[in-house]
């Protein structure tokens, strides 16, 4: 049974993890939907690709979302102009920056403002960032009865994702993670840390904000499922999957494929355990872009989204081929994801209001 967990918080400069690339099954391709904007907005996107999603600021309407609708990008030079500003930081700039992907370069340091780890008042900044290496140098990181599952855990993840670095990368996991379980005695440590850990392990340059940001997304899981248990999540998400995606739904009921126990998983752990790393961390800038921590309500269709984009390819395979896949999930174009997933959330919504007569 899954665990859900508590408390976290902060993220600095990134490391630039290379990536062994996955292969998988080619995806359906489904025409995509569209949104008008008010206004045009540049979107950052990666060297792989060079368009990508438009995404539109959350509210409480829907709205419908263009995939690839915008050419240009978000350059990193803005970002540093944000983030380098003198006097104040425009965190609602960032945010609307970030729906469209954070450069490597920035990322760490964006995730600290999205997060509200670092102050947006600048005069701030040197007081603020002293407090924290302060309070994580006073933290009890000394191993644990937890350390040895710990490092086996973070053995066995870098194995799988076979991420090189010039960081003592295993060093800085278990000294988050075990700062966190002495910090947190009420908390259990459990494998999926490691997978929560990791976005922030290699975005991050200091392990102080690293810390705060695992902490502030722990603690963001903690509330959420504290008002809707997993049970309750996962019973909300069958529903829409049948809802959205009946066919595939029907054909995983055939298979037999207990789409449940990976539902637990990616709704509890946002993921983190089936993407790899550069596909969560870039539906991860998506989400924190949203305040408030409003990406929760997001979450389950980014989810659905993936069963979409790989619907043709999961009625070609068996049983055990589905769940392999669905345990390690190809690499995939992350923009085409999170377009979709606000598409069937606009598409639920507009079912909705249709039902209720309004």
């Amino acid at each position: 049974m899954l665990l859900t967990t508590s408390s976290l918080s902060a993220a600095g400069q990134q490391e630039q993890p290379r990536l062994r690339q996955s292969t998988g099954m080619q995806p359906s391709q489904s025409t995509p939907h569209h949104l008008h904007h008010a206004s045009p907005r540049r979107n950052y996107h990666s060297p792989a690709h060079s368009t990508r999603s438009s995404l539109s600021s959350s509210s409480t309407s829907p709205r419908r979302h263009n995939h690839r609708q915008e050419e240009n990008a978000i350059t990193l030079e803005e970002y540093e102009e944000v983030l380098g500003a003198e006097v104040w930081v425009e965190v609602a700039k960032l945010r609307e920056y970030a729906r469209y992907g954070i450069p490597r370069e920035v990322r760490g340091e964006a995730w600290l403002y999205l997060l509200g780890i670092q102050d947006a008042d600048r005069s701030k900044e040197v007081s603020t960032k002293k407090q924290r290496i302060q309070d994580f140098e006073l933290m009890d990181k000394e191993p644990n009865e937890s350390s040895k599952r710990v490092r086996s855990e973070i053995s066995r993840y870098l194995r799988k994702t076979r991420i090189e670095s010039s960081r003592d990368i295993p060093r800085l996991f278990e000294e988050v993670i075990s700062a966190f379980c002495n910090h947190n005695h009420q908390i259990e440590y459990y494998p999926a840390m490691v997978n929560l850990c990791a976005p922030f392990v290699y975005s991050i340059k200091r392990e102080w904000d690293a810390y705060l940001c695992f902490e502030r997304m722990i603690n963001m899981l903690d509330e959420h499922f504290n008002e809707e248990s997993i049970n309750e999540a996962v019973a909300k998400f069958m529903t829409l999957f049948h809802t959205c995606i009946p066919d595939l739904y029907s054909y995983f009921e055939e298979e037999e494929v207990d789409i449940k126990e990976w539902a637990a998983s990616a709704l509890q752990f946002v993921l983190s355990r089936e993407l790899p790393l550069e596909n969560t961390m870039r539906l991860w800038d998506t989400y924190f872009s949203i305040p408030d921590a409003g990406w929760m309500d997001l979450h389950p269709y980014a989810c659905l989204a993936i069963l979409k984009h790989f619907k043709d390819g999961f009625e070609d395979l068996e049983q055990s081929e589905i769940r392999t896949t669905l345990m390690r999930l190809p690499q995939m174009d992350m923009d085409r994801i999170i377009n979709e997933a606000f598409n069937l959330r606009h598409e639920i919504l507009e079912r909705q209001i249709s039902d209720s007569g309004l």
